[in-house]
């Protein structure tokens, strides 16, 4: 599995961590150092849902830089999108992947990083609730215990979609928990309902657990989106690396697209504790290319800006920023030429259709 770091890191070890790599030594770096915005879990660790746990669990970023002897570290944080956001704040990170939300809450606030590629979009989110539970839907969440894991990449969509039911967090009972407190709240009824991912479909395959609704299928305002960004001191110093970096990542991208290594892609994310049909199920019916297409194209990017904006309707933010301005697409572009793959994935328009289609 190469030399990435591996370990699941508190947030407090891994702010001890990063801090022990020191100043960045001028000139070409010894050391790329990526910060993923979930724990690892399983046995290699590892984690899931997109290209880039992919290429951490191959090693192919590793062995793009093998040659170079320039180590690769990985960071996982429990508190997700926030946490490595202050890593970033304190220079503790090159790169990271995370969801759309607590990337534009930093840029908001002047954190710089640029956008360089896409990956993990479209997640579905899950609302579920106890086996025995009265919840039926969306619209009888008012006045209920909800756990939600604020600040991640699924606040924007639920607040979506409760506004969609004419409610808002505060007609709930909303309440802020990562994702296994929500679940051994759940089961022990501390709350009534949780929205999150589709670890959810692993309670109702235990039978711990009803879903009383998915986002599969319906509009995709209401999924996840996710990214890998560079820090701009990162970029501007090491671009060659950068798209280095990135082309490892599309390839990654490109592997994993073909339909053909479906089950692998499953059995691969089954390591970190979510089953095989867990995986099926979640993607059932939906291309692989749709997921890990890294392009950010029309469609992706009106999402960011709507993001923006509602990040900004619900107070989740105090300014509003131009995402254009944010998304970088030359290290992208370049590895698309480079790999041949201009054309590979299909675009998508704003309004959902791909491109040339009538």
């Amino acid at each position: 599995m190469g030399i990435a770091r591996r370990e699941l890191l508190s947030w407090g070890a891994a702010t001890a961590a990063l801090a022990a790599t020191g100043a960045r030594a001028q000139g070409t770096p010894s050391v790329i150092r990526i910060g993923v915005a979930q724990p690892a879990i399983g046995n290699p660790p590892g984690f899931y849902g997109s290209s880039v746990s992919i290429a951490h669990a191959k090693g192919w970023i590793e062995e793009e830089f093998k040659k170079d002897g320039l180590r690769v570290e990985w960071f996982f944080f429990k508190g997700a999108g926030p946490a490595v956001n202050e890593a970033i704040t304190n220079r503790q990170l090159d790169f990271a992947f995370q969801g759309d939300l607590p990337a534009i809450v930093a840029r908001a606030a002047g954190l710089k990083t640029r956008l360089i590629l896409a990956t993990g979009v479209r997640s579905n989110i899950y609302l579920a609730v106890p086996p025995d539970s009265p919840i039926q839907s969306v619209k009888d969440l008012r006045g209920k215990r909800v756990a939600i894991f604020k600040g991640t990449n699924a606040q924007l969509p639920i607040n979506r979609l409760l506004e969609a039911n004419g409610l808002t967090e505060k007609d709930l009972r909303a309440v802020n928990l990562d994702t296994a407190t929500a679940k051994a709240a759940l089961a022990t009824k501390d709350i009534d309902a949780v929205f999150g991912g589709l670890d959810l479909i692993q309670l109702r395959l235990n039978n711990t657990a009803r879903i009383v609704y998915t986002s599969k299928g319906d509009s995709p305002i209401f999924t996840r989106q996710g990214h890998v960004l560079v820090t701009d001191e990162f970029a501007q110093a090491h671009p060659e690396i950068t798209t280095r970096v990135v082309r490892a990542i599309v390839r990654t991208a490109r592997w994993a697209s073909d339909d053909v290594n479906r089950d692998e892609v499953f059995r691969l994310w089954a390591r970190t504790g979510f089953p095989f049909e867990v995986w099926k199920e979640d993607y059932d019916g939906e291309p692989l290319r749709v997921r890990f297409n890294p392009q950010f194209d029309p469609l992706l990017t009106a999402r960011y800006r709507d993001a923006v904006e509602q990040a900004y309707k619900f107070k989740l933010t105090r300014s509003r920023f131009n995402v254009d301005q944010w998304i970088d697409r030359r290290f992208l572009n370049a590895a698309l030429k480079d790999l041949k793959l201009e054309t590979y994935w299909p675009e998508y328009q704003a309004d959902g259709r791909i491109n040339g289609a009538s």
